[in-house]
């Protein structure tokens, strides 16, 4: 079992910055990817961030150039830095892991957090 658990959400103003985090604990040796994702109320989730173990990153485009995907090993943690927010940013931020498979996919993530609130005003 991997449990995860975010942190750092929050109420922000536009083009401000945030950075999430996501405590990792149990069988990380089993973890090949570590991602984020997203969910605005009413909509559907979707991919933001990976960083595959080998430190690979990949980025949604919609975040490509404002958010930065890292991982501290000492730490067991993965963060999400946020910056230039937008409104559009606003959801619900999942940290997830898993072991092969599309970054991008829901289905490659095997282990989720439960989730953290950003919300940006505009």
């Amino acid at each position: 079992q991997v449990q995860l658990v975010e942190s750092g959400g929050g109420l922000v103003q536009a083009g401000g910055s945030l950075r999430l985090s996501c405590a990792v604990s149990g069988r990380t040796w089993s973890m090949y990817i570590m991602g984020w994702f997203r969910q605005a109320p009413g909509k559907e989730r979707e991919f933001v961030a990976a960083n595959w173990s080998g430190g690979n990153t990949v980025y949604a485009d919609s975040v490509k150039g404002r958010f930065t995907i890292s991982g501290d090993n000492a730490k067991n943690t993965v963060y999400l830095q946020m910056n230039s927010l937008k409104p559009e940013d606003t959801a619900v931020y999942y940290c997830a892991s898993g072991s092969f498979g599309a970054a991008g996919a829901s289905a490659t993530y095997r282990y989720w957090g439960q989730g953290t609130q950003v919300t940006v005003s505009s």
